[in-house]
């Protein structure tokens, strides 16, 4: 008797502005999937939030067809993924499938902030990736540079601000800025990945610019100091028991690594493994865990540092707790020079989803007042 398939939820898309890069993670986490072993049900976000269900979704959200809406309840006793039906006069919702776990290929807000996750939790459902916390604090960059300094891993200087700031006084923020940084600076919204709105500065024009676009995609803004640095990264697996590939190294052909180096040119040059000294690497491959458990992450992430060219310091960029997944993403080329291939790291992460959820069903949920 064959083994029962389990059915997957491939979420993917979302109000995001890195809505474009999730679309390509899905193509490449869809073509990977083992369909022996996994039924997959793709589900697509718009740009407007709107679900669309079955079929080819990905060419939904594109424009090139049309799909139905669907629905996922935030209610433990139906899991069922709901198709929602529309007419002039009414709207029905049929259920289409119950998932056993959800893949969620999403970056940025809405997806890897620990709002979707939220909605798992509340469904009761087994989904990939970072729970409510570790999602919310590794998307945050100011919150998770906090994070980083109570637990003694290294952080550059930084500046938060935010979108109301900007706006009433722009001049007296860049004011607080240049009294703690130096030019060159890097100004980035606090709250968003894949290099979306984050601009370098190297005088007070390109600051006052830097800050009015980031402020465009974030109501906070943060502004850290530059160095000349090393890109180095390392991709984390698991749960409370993580474990990092070896580090590799971005050598940009550009400024700096941006949104089109990473998605859209593949101009940059991936260095796996890192040019590091096996002190080095056993340094930043034990770092990069220790970040992952200080934000409490599970399933993955890609951890990104600076080494100054100058001094050898090495210093913690972020954290990225839904990584990008195409073909020529950091995350799973890290992995696949460390011996596990992509189509075992999607099997891996849909493993340690199941787990976090039995983990997460001993937890007790009510209490009993014991009579008087």
């Amino acid at each position: 008797m064959s083994k029962k398939k389990l059915k997957v939820g491939l979420i993917f898309g979302g109000r995001s502005g890195e809505h474009e890069v999730s679309l390509n993670s899905a193509r490449s986490v869809y073509a990977a999937m083992d369909k022996n072993k996994y039924d997959v049900t793709l589900i697509g976000i718009s740009k407007t939030g709107q679900w669309l269900l079955s079929g080819d979704a990905i060419l939904a959200l594109t424009g090139e067809t049309d799909q139905p809406s669907a629905m996922l309840l935030p209610d433990p006793t139906e899991k069922a993924l709901l198709q929602v039906s529309a007419t002039d006069a009414s709207r029905s919702v049929t259920p289409i499938t119950e998932l056993d776990v959800v893949f969620p290929v999403m970056h940025g807000t809405f997806g890897e902030d620990g709002a979707i996750q939220g909605l798992f939790e509340m469904a009761d459902l087994a989904y990939v990736g970072s729970g409510v916390v570790g999602s919310a604090v590794g998307m945050d960059k100011t919150i998770f540079k906090a994070v980083m300094v109570a637990n003694n891993i290294p952080v550059l200087p930084y500046v938060s601000t935010t979108r109301t700031a900007i706006k009433a006084d722009i001049d007296a923020v860049m004011a607080q800025i240049t009294a703690t940084l130096q030019y060159p600076m890097f100004i980035k919204p606090a709250n968003l990945g894949s290099s979306v709105g984050i601009s370098k500065a190297d005088d007070a024009a390109a600051l006052r610019k830097g800050l009015l676009e980031a402020a465009r995609w974030d109501r906070r803004v943060v502004v850290e100091q530059g160095i000349d640095a090393r890109e180095v990264e390392v991709s984390v697996l698991g749960n409370d028991e993580p474990i990092a590939s070896i580090a590799g190294e971005i050598a940009p052909k550009r400024d700096f690594y941006d949104y089109e180096a990473k998605y859209v040119t593949d101009d940059s040059e991936l260095i796996i493994p890192a040019k590091l000294d096996a002190d080095q690497m056993d340094a930043i491959r034990a770092l990069a865990v220790d970040a992952y458990k200080a934000i409490d992450a599970a399933g993955l992430s890609r951890v990104d540092f600076l080494l100054d060219k100058e001094t050898g310091e090495l210093w913690i960029n972020e954290i990225n707790t839904l990584p990008g997944f195409t073909d020529i993403s950091m995350y799973p080329k890290l992995w696949g020079a460390t011996g596990i291939s992509y189509s075992d790291l999607i099997d891996k992460l849909i493993e340690f989803a199941l787990a976090r959820k039995q983990d997460r069903d001993v937890t007790v949920r009510s209490f009993d007042v014991p009579e008087a």
